[in-house]
């Protein structure tokens, strides 16, 4: 029972840290990048420059009707992020299967708030080489990256763990 106690501890702990650096680094992009140029720093590797994001991943859907960006992004997002959490506690989801989950959770949740409040999401990272670059992106959306890639690490694993053993009851990850 400890042990459980003590991995639950570390991931709320993760969770909220996690939310913190978000909305932190959120606020200081807001007082320092809006309304000034863009920022470049180790050869043009990293970019620090002030966006509001309305739509979604890489901007997609910031040209549809307020409605239809509410209702997808705000409503949508928060239905998405309940359902996630009543699957990890009705399967009980652990182990790798559980953090991965718990990043998607955090890093969605501190962007679902700036939807509530703000309408949009505060991007302001941007990293590349030359011209290969990533799109402008934020301290959440690294967290939703990193436990997606968690979540299919997780999956082949399962996967290649059921082709083993033959056992697919989903208790392995």
């Amino acid at each position: 029972m400890i042990a459980r106690i003590s991995v639950r501890t570390v991931l709320l702990i993760a969770v909220v840290a996690t939310i913190g650096c978000d909305r932190v680094t959120k606020h200081v992009a807001r007082a320092a990048l809006a309304g000034e140029p863009g920022r470049s720093y180790l050869a043009d590797t990293v970019r620090l420059e002030y966006v509001e994001n309305a739509g979604g991943f890489l901007s997609l859907g910031a040209s549809l009707p307020s409605s239809a960006r509410t209702a997808l992004f705000t409503l949508g997002t928060g239905v998405m992020l309940l359902t996630l959490v009543g699957a990890a506690v009705r399967f009980r989801w652990r182990g790798w299967l559980l953090i991965g989950t718990s990043l998607v959770l955090a890093g969605g949740a501190s962007n679902w708030v700036d939807r509530l409040v703000r309408g949009s999401v505060v991007d302001f990272l941007n990293i590349g080489v030359g011209p290969l670059r990533t799109g402008i992106f934020n301290v959440a959306d690294m967290a939703i990256m990193l436990g997606v890639a968690v979540l299919l690490l997780a999956q082949r694993r399962r996967s290649d763990d059921v082709r083993a053993t033959g056992d697919s009851s989903g208790q392995t990850a």
